[in-house]
């Protein structure tokens, strides 16, 4: 059977392989989905790959040729990065945005001038991409030169990301450059003040990361497979999550998995709770929850739950299926233990990404301000993951988000809830980079879109083309 495309996903426990045909014309069709365990721990990735491959032949009963293959990864930890800015609350949290919308996994963040700790932390850490920002255009730029300064005299080969004042960039570019780092610039994650720009960083760290970073052993073989992109499997599920905002209007997309679970919310939140924050927000909004995933981080859901809790609802001593569990649930009780899981994950994770209403005090009395997303706009509640998706509850669990409780003020108000029932955001997130409409066909189908009688929204252009470069440099330039 041929295909013109096939996107591997190469997850932290689960290495998926989707099937795509009619990707050129019309209709784009799903044709089916091999999976195997990632074998990060074997030493090659490559494996877990040939053994998706290997199962998705099996379910479709015949051998397959296919055109094209790209590629999403987060095994090995994904991708690692630190992000250093000016004042957390402004342009740190700009940077922190941008690099969590392209799906980093944020190791260190500091603020002001960094001194030897930070460094010697970013020594141990070793990331894979430094981002550097600080300042708003023509404002403040001590700080961010001074931090040019120090990370150029490290010993590491991480590239430089930078996305601060415009006018203190020829001067960190020369300072990294002349140390030999390899420096990226982009437009200011925070231009103005309460204005955060943080899309052309996103696109950026994709970029840099495909072009660049080796995640997993064996994965430079899998480079050599791979004719298209590969980016990190977070910023995948993100871009798709951008793409369905075009066509579904505000949306929450909930990705549990076996090692972290992502909340991604698209949506510019109500005019009235806008007046209240107390610093912007981003429209499209990622937070990974590393603690949450339920096969890598199972024992750490089982203590927030709690044992004693887990055994009367279970029946089972959870400490028996926390050794016995595997990727799949092999009976009902297991199946029944990771729905728990997933439904504690989601619960939490929900609580940790959603905005709350606050109360201050006073010579005038009491007012009230809102500090973090404001989610009460979205229409759609998504469900992806692969440890949700395989699970018959999945809809039940994200139908049980709260709504309208004292301290879930910002929380959806009036959101339906889909479930990504091909389980393939991920790859149409990859797959959009380069075939937007075919990606959002797909998803819709998957989602059951058409089937329910859901109206358009207004198209919304996300997706514009930015050109970057350090003010008064002939340094590089990036197109994102």
């Amino acid at each position: 059977m041929h295909f013109d495309l096939l996107v591997a996903e190469i997850g932290s426990t689960t290495t998926t392989v989707s099937a795509f045909r009619g990707i050129y014309g019309q209709q784009p069709e799903f044709g089916g989905q091999g999976m195997a365990p990632t074998t990060v721990l074997q030493g090659d990735v490559t494996q877990g790959l040939m053994a998706a491959l290997e199962h998705l032949r099996g379910q479709l009963g015949e051998d397959i040729t296919y055109d094209s293959m790209f590629a999403s990864s987060s095994a090995a930890g994904g991708l690692k990065m630190t992000v250093h800015g000016l004042v957390y609350d402004m342009t740190v949290k700009a940077a922190r945005e941008a690099a969590l919308g392209a799906g980093a996994v944020l190791r260190y963040v500091t603020s002001g001038i960094m001194d030897e700790d930070d460094l010697s932390r970013i020594l141990e850490i070793r990331p894979n991409i430094i981002l550097l920002a600080g300042g708003v255009d023509y404002g403040e730029k001590t700080t961010v030169i001074a931090n040019a300064r120090s990370l150029s005299q490290l010993d590491i080969d991480a590239p430089v990301i930078y996305a601060g004042n415009v006018a203190a960039g020829e001067t960190v570019r020369s300072i990294l450059e002349s140390a030999g780092k390899k420096v990226v610039c982009v437009e200011n994650v925070y231009p103005r003040i309460d204005d955060l720009n943080i899309e052309p960083t996103r696109r950026a760290i994709q970029k840099v990361f495909e072009e660049h970073i080796v995640v997993a052993p064996g994965m430079e073989r899998i480079r050599a497979m791979v004719d298209g992109r590969i980016i990190p499997t977070p910023g995948a599920v993100m871009n798709a999550a951008l793409l369905l905002y075009e066509q579904m209007g505000d949306l929450m997309v909930v990705d549990v998995g076996g090692a972290t679970t992502d909340v991604h919310s698209v949506t510019s939140g109500s005019e009235e709770i806008s007046e209240l924050l107390t610093s912007p927000e981003p429209l499209a909004k990622r937070t990974v929850e590393g603690d949450l995933g339920i096969f890598v981080n199972a024992p750490n859901v089982v203590s927030l739950i709690g044992e004693d809790t887990l055994r009367a609802e279970l029946g089972v001593d959870p400490a028996v299926l926390i050794k016995r569990r595997s990727v799949i649930p092999a009976d009902e009780t297991e199946r029944r233990f990771v729905e728990r899981l997933a439904e504690e994950a989601v619960t939490v994770a929900v609580s940790r990404h959603a905005g709350k209403m606050k109360y201050l005090y006073g010579p005038t009395g009491r007012v009230t301000v809102a500090e973090g997303k404001d989610l009460t706009k979205v229409r759609w509640i998504i469900g992806t993951g692969g440890a949700l998706t395989r699970l018959p509850g999945a809809k039940r669990i994200l139908e049980g988000i709260p709504s309208d409780r004292r301290g879930k003020e910002l929380y959806p108000k009036d959101a339906r809830v889909l479930v990504d029932s091909d389980y393939i955001m991920a790859a149409a997130g990859t797959l959009g980079l380069r075939f937007p409409d075919a990606a959002t066909k797909l998803m819709l189908s998957s989602l059951g879109w058409g089937a329910t009688g859901n109206e358009e929204s207004p198209h919304r252009d996300l997706h514009r083309t930015h050109h970057a470069k350090c003010k008064g440099s002939g340094g590089p330039v990036l197109e994102v």
